[in-house]
């Protein structure tokens, strides 16, 4: 019983489990992959072999709290937060052990008390102590999209001899009796509806207790004296008092991206298009147009540049802006027909169609009898099952799209300019499309002005005298205002995005950031071999600055909430953008007083903006899944990102540790640079750790507030719960006597870090789930440049741990 005790007290022990934790669920995320979820959760997830590593877990947990006697050495902490894990563990073994969870499907006029459940023994049937009567189902579409914006049931209520009326919707929960209901889905013909349904009042109170605890905890966490993290910021603060620290000789390794432009004046057919090109005075009247886009009400200026991109890869076309391009096609489409401007990469289409090397045009995508070449082909396509088609089907399809999107512009079905004078769905209309809605003046106005605005476009053009242009141009904006009886138009967010489009703001933000970033750098590592008077006003200077770009950039994030109305963090960019933000924030709040680390902290931020603006992502504003319309969301995901920021700072710190053990001359100095480099880390990542944690619990509210369950062992859910024990792995490191070194702790903080990439990056492209909203379709572009890094770093490793070995 001793040696039991003994073993299960011990830090090694809790890390070794911690260790083997994450490898079964990083395993489990790809058997899901390549068997299927349920497999996955048979032999893993749900199997008693996982369960039992988890009571061991839990057992560990208590053992450790008892013999180090947490609670008589004061500290709160850590006491609270172990056995706030130890109380979510139970309530989420109580809701495995007496929880049900099953779904209820209902028509139309029907009523149903009978719940299915899916379990291993098979499917169970249960009678419920009540019915529900299904009144009415709709599925609401944002406008003038095929996108749905909200599910919405309404029920009638039958408990014995009472009846109520009840309505649910998505993330809107009924509660009967301690039977929880979503809605999940609904029938194709949109006339029933599918609800699932939760029973775990014991198991959520546990949870919840212990969600209580985990806040509780790392409050604790950030004001107890006797803390962790508060001793280590008075150790740091000691240290900088105890002498003037040298700045770091850092190894600063950069890779250039390859970055292809086309030279679209170089082609003789552009010189035409030069020759004729709009007036951008005039263009940009044209820009500022209320059009129906995608769901949202939008200037055209957003609609012509996220068609200039999916064309052309680029923000100008030639000398053009994207306003002047989209009222050229659209006013010139014989030209346009003849330009090679859709942009693909795939040698076997050139050669199979002949096309032009690069991009093609509108007109070799037909045969000389008006055939289109991609026809036969893209049917096979489209029958392949999407998880088996190869890199020629999926290049053909994004071709395909792209001449359908010139065919709507050259037939005028779009952009949609109309707004509607009845409709619930309150969609617009194009010219070119369908305006048999309209009737008397309408119909005259709406079928004629936008051909004749055009014809005047054109004569503009040759004449050089644009008054008639602008004003059928102001003739259609007067329409607009006047038949928007829902109001839809709101002219200061049509401004507003004008302006955010303009701007470009996080991409001057990334130059800022680069360039700032990269000078402080140069002026530290100068300043360490010479000293020049003006040297500590330009690192103020610069530090100004970056303060200066920093607010430039939450000013972005603020214009695109405004406009968008929701937060911000919703897809891949948009994390993205959070995340430099949020390692930027890192910087100035941690290193603030060490110009070296700052200016790392502002060059990774740069960078992260850098992959965010490649072609591969998306900057589209568009509108939320019903299921992200929570509050939760906007917790959830800034609390997330912030963590990813304070990771990525951590590994900017371990990298430069690292390096700095590997370069750097055994001095006093030397070493007392790789402490504070060190303590700095370990702030950095608890806090970190922190928020991540108290992120995933966030998510977890979110989903039982949606969905009726905690987690769903989603590939997206199971690897951010390995991020939060791969940091805990690490920053537990210094428990275990043998591992409590600097070199292990910086180079283990620099790895990890793969965990949080897997989860951003790697999630979406090699494994599947639900979260599928986040995807980032050219992740893989970069993973080889982060294959070619983490190499470099393990060389550095046995560099420094060589370097080194006589001091541990």
């Amino acid at each position: 019983m001793d040696k039991f005790i003994q073993l299960f007290s011990s830090y090694k022990t809790s890390i070794v489990l911690l260790l083997v934790y994450a490898a079964i669920l990083a395993a489990a995320t790809f058997i899901e992959k390549f068997v299927g979820t349920v497999a996955a959760k048979m032999l893993v997830y749900y199997s008693p072999l996982f369960i039992f590593l988890q009571l061991l877990l839990v057992l560990n947990f208590i053992i450790i709290l008892i013999e180090n006697r947490f609670l008589h050495k004061r500290r709160g902490s850590l006491l609270t937060i172990h056995t706030a894990f130890i109380v979510i563990l139970s309530g989420a073994l109580t809701t495995h052990l007496f929880g049900k969870e099953g779904t209820v499907h209902i028509r139309e006029g029907e009523t149903s008390s009978r719940m299915v459940m899916h379990t291993s023994k098979g499917t169970v049937y249960e009678t419920l102590p009540f019915s529900l009567e299904l009144t009415d189902f709709r599925l609401v579409y944002y406008p003038g999209s095929q996108s749905p914006s909200s599910y919405e049931s309404d029920l009638r209520l039958h408990l014995g001899d009472e009846s109520r009326e009840a309505q649910i919707y998505m993330n809107k929960v009924l509660d009967v009796k301690g039977y929880r209901f979503f809605q999940a889905s609904y029938d194709k013909d949109e006339k029933g509806t599918v609800l699932s349904v939760n029973y775990d009042r014991a198991g959520r109170t546990i949870t919840y207790t212990g969600y209580f605890l985990l806040l509780c905890g790392f409050i604790l966490l950030f004001t107890d004296r006797n803390s962790r993290l508060r001793r280590l910021s008075r150790q740091l603060k000691e240290l900088r008092l105890s002498g003037k620290l040298l700045p770091a000789i850092l190894l600063v390794s950069s890779c250039a991206l390859p970055v292809v432009a086309r030279n679209a004046s170089g082609n003789r057919l552009f010189d035409v298009v030069n020759d004729n090109a709009i007036p951008s005075e005039h263009a940009a009247k044209f820009g500022r147009l209320p059009v129906q886009w995608q769901g949202r009400i939008v200037p055209m200026n957003t609609l012509s540049s996220e068609i200039l991109r999916k064309l052309y890869k680029a923000e100008r076309i030639g000398t053009l802006d994207s306003d002047q391009f989209l009222l050229s096609v659209l006013a010139l489409p014989q030209m346009w027909m003849q330009i090679p401007f859709i942009v693909y990469s795939n040698n076997d289409m050139a050669r199979e169609y002949g096309l032009s090397e690069d991009a093609f045009s509108y007109g070799e995508a037909f045969d000389d009898e008006g055939r289109y070449k991609f026809a036969a082909a893209l049917q096979e396509a489209f029958a392949t099952p999407p998880a088996q088609r190869d890199k020629y089907d999926k290049d053909l399809i994004k071709a395909d799209e792209k001449v359908n999107t010139l065919y709507q512009l050259f037939h005028h079905t779009l952009p949609a300019v109309f707004p509607p004078h009845a409709g619930t769905q309150h969609q617009w209309y194009s010219p070119g499309g369908d305006l048999s809605a309209f009737s008397g003046e309408d119909s005259l106005f709406v079928s004629t002005v936008f051909d004749e605005y055009l014809s005047e476009v054109r004569l503009s053009v040759k004449s050089g005298n644009w008054q008639k242009a602008d004003a059928h141009l102001a003739s259609i904006a007067d329409y607009q205002q006047k038949k928007d009886i829902v109001s839809q138009i709101r002219p200061e967010k049509i401004q507003a995005e004008v302006r955010y489009n303009r701007l470009h703001i996080f991409q001057t933000c990334k130059k800022g950031y680069l360039i700032l970033g990269g000078l402080l750098l140069l002026l530290s590592l100068t300043s360490f071999f010479y000293r020049w008077k003006y040297f500590t006003l330009m690192e103020k200077s610069l530090f100004l600055g970056m303060v200066a770009v920093f607010a430039y950039h939450v000013y972005g994030m603020a214009l695109r909430w405004y406009i968008s109305g929701y937060a911000p963090w919703s897809n891949s960019y948009e994390t993205m953008v959070y995340v430099s933000w949020a390692t930027v924030l890192a910087g100035l709040i941690l290193g603030r007083k060490n110009s070296i680390i700052l200016s790392l902290a502002v060059l990774f931020a740069g960078m992260i903006l850098f992959v965010s603006g490649l072609q591969w992502m998306d900057p589209q504003i568009t509108p939320l899944v019903p299921v992200l319309k929570s509050p939760w969301l906007m917790f959830h995901v800034a609390v997330i990102a912030s963590a990813y920021g304070f990771f990525g700072f951590g590994f900017l710190l371990g990298t430069a540790t690292i390096s700095w053990m590997a370069f750097g001359k055994k001095e006093a100095s030397v070493e007392r640079r790789i402490r504070e480099l060190t303590l700095m880390n370990q702030l950095s990542l608890l806090t970190g750790l922190a928020l991540m944690t108290i992120g995933i619990f966030l998510g977890a509210v979110w989903a039982n507030e949606s969905w009726g369950r905690y987690w769903g062992w989603d590939p997206k859910e199971t690897w951010a719960l390995i991020v939060m024990v791969a940091y805990a792995v690490v920053t537990h490191l210094h428990l275990v006597k043998r591992w409590n070194n600097a070199w292990l702790f910086n180079l283990c903080s620099v790895f990890a870090f793969t965990t949080v990439l897997m989860t951003f990056l790697g999630v979406n492209y090699l494994l599947s789930g639900m979260h599928s909203y986040g995807h980032t379709e050219g992740a893989p572009r970069i993973f080889g440049y982060i294959l070619l890094f983490y190499g470099f770093v393990s060389v550095l490793g046995v560099v420094s741990f060589r370097k080194r070995r006589a001091s541990f």
